[in-house]
């Protein structure tokens, strides 16, 4: 599949996005994407999936108010295809706008994307600052506390299951275990990027 390459992707996201925290963000939607795909048996198509993930955000930090709005114009710029501008586009559909996800990978990135705020959140608040020794117990006790990271729709994430035909507890399941294989590899280095607040869409 031809497409943009991951070193122009990471470019044109920077060219837009100068909040490490936004960047932070970005990369951990990246590598949960790549993880996701090879799961599913997309592995061919892992580059993709994760440029997708790298730029879904892309109009956040500069248009918030525009968020999924402005990014068409801004990634069709900087000369991506409309097959992932479609992609960064739908994991915004019914909070800005009408796109729906269509292929597995724009539900995936729909149904993870607010919930790798979460877990992220919860692993700053563990003595370790990282996914590697937490428990789906642990993560659900902190995602049924409204409270906790409460800028990570629940009705989100639990909106993307049902488009994945999925139960909750699959999605919570592999996207923390995609979070700890990429913490994994970067041994939670950047924990100063993080917050208890969401993530942005």
């Amino acid at each position: 599949m031809e497409h943009i390459t991951r070193e122009e992707a990471y470019d044109l996201l920077k060219k837009y996005n100068k909040d490490p925290f936004h960047i932070q963000h970005a990369l951990t939607v990246e590598a949960v994407m790549k993880w996701y795909a090879e799961e599913l048996g997309f592995g061919a198509d892992a580059e993709y999936w994760g440029i997708v993930g790298l730029l879904h955000d892309i109009d956040f930090e500069l248009y918030p108010e525009e968020h999924c709005i402005k990014a068409p114009e801004l990634l069709r710029e900087g000369g991506v295809g409309e097959d992932i501008i479609h992609g960064v586009v739908s994991h915004g559909y019914g909070i800005t706008v009408d796109v729906a996800p269509e292929h597995e990978m724009e539900k995936v990135l729909f149904a993870a994307d607010e919930l790798t705020g979460l877990i992220w959140a919860a692993a700053l608040m563990r003595p370790s600052k990282s996914t590697k020794d937490m428990e789906l117990k642990s993560l659900k006790k902190k995602y049924k506390s409204k409270g906790f990271a409460a800028g990570c729709s629940r009705e989100v994430i639990e909106r993307g299951a049902e488009q994945l035909g999925w139960e909750l507890d699959k999605l919570l399941t592999m996207t923390l275990e995609a979070m700890k294989a990429w913490m994994g590899i970067r041994q939670a280095a950047h924990n100063d990027f993080g917050s208890n607040e969401s993530y942005g869409r």
